[in-house]
């Protein structure tokens, strides 16, 4: 089983980044297809970013690509979500999970969440 905390959430100006980071215990990270998703109020989770089995092949929800990368650290056991030029509707709490899938249709393991917000 592997643990998930978040962190790096924070309060920023439109325009501005934060790097967001999901650090693991119980298990090597990298193992996993690691993801982030993130709900606003009111709305639905949804997906932002995923990378596969040792921190390979990410993707992105159109929405953020060019400005959100997604990485991860072996040494650190922990994933990264790199988030520049931020917009008031990127705005949610922010999640990170893991499957041992390698496609998963689920995920299996999740983190408490860090607020992200962004003024405009």
């Amino acid at each position: 089983q592997v643990q998930l905390v978040e962190s790096g959430g924070d309060l920023v100006q439109a325009g501005g980044s934060l790097r967001l980071s999901c650090a693991a215990s119980g298990r090597t990270l990298s193992r996993y297809t690691v993801a982030w998703f993130r709900q606003a109020p009111g709305k639905e989770r949804e997906f932002v970013s995923s990378i596969r089995r040792n921190f390979d092949i990410p993707d992105y929800r159109n929405s953020v690509k060019g400005r959100f990368t997604i990485s991860g650290d072996n040494a650190k056991n922990t994933v990264y979500l790199q988030m520049n030029s931020l917009k008031p509707e990127d705005t949610a709490v922010y999640y990170c999970a893991a499957s041992s899938d390698y496609f998963p249709n689920e995920y299996d393991y999740w983190g408490q969440g860090t607020q992200v917000t962004v003024s405009s």
